[in-house]
């Protein structure tokens, strides 16, 4: 079984509904979540909304491929009414990315894991932080504490209440 680490998010009616549907579909499809961080409010990264995101990170186990967790992924946010626009970075009702998959590094035209931006993001670090701090970035060769320690974003990422 692999250990895969994904990001949750939303910005868009009931956050926190549609995070919640979103994992347990992901869930029942995909993988059995072994632990999940707490919810935080965000400001959106790479565009000006005055919707706040709510993020969480979530860890599954899995016997899927990469491939077929991501195309399992892009099913659940189409069913849940995500549509792809021209701009990359938009307001959505639910975003799922995979951070992780086990300690692998894979780049193809369709997939790159370790996910190439989480790095830069508070957003997804911070959420991940709180459930796996020791993880070792296998590109950077360092732990996910000492990313978001040396995370230059300064954007909003607070605790959601």
């Amino acid at each position: 079984m692999s250990r895969v680490y994904l990001s949750l998010g939303s910005n868009i009616g009931d956050r926190k509904q549609n995070i919640s549907i979103a994992s347990g579909n992901i869930n029942d499809t995909i993988g059995r979540i072994i632990s999940r961080s707490s919810f935080y409010e965000t400001e959106p990264w790479g565009f000006n909304d005055e919707n706040f995101f709510l993020n969480q990170s979530i860890i599954i186990k899995t016997t899927l491929t990469p491939e077929t967790i991501l195309k399992e992924l892009m099913t659940i946010e189409e069913m849940m009414g995500r549509t792809r626009k021209e701009k990359r970075y938009a307001s959505r009702i639910i975003d799922l990315d995979i951070l992780f998959y086990d300690d692998m590094i894979i780049e193809t035209p369709q997939l790159i894991i370790p996910h190439p931006l989480l790095h830069k993001r508070r957003f997804v670090l911070k959420p991940l932080a709180e459930i796996a701090p020791e993880m070792i970035h296998p590109v950077f060769k360092k732990t996910i504490h000492h990313l978001l320690a040396e995370c230059d974003d300064k954007m909003k990422v607070e605790l959601f209440k």
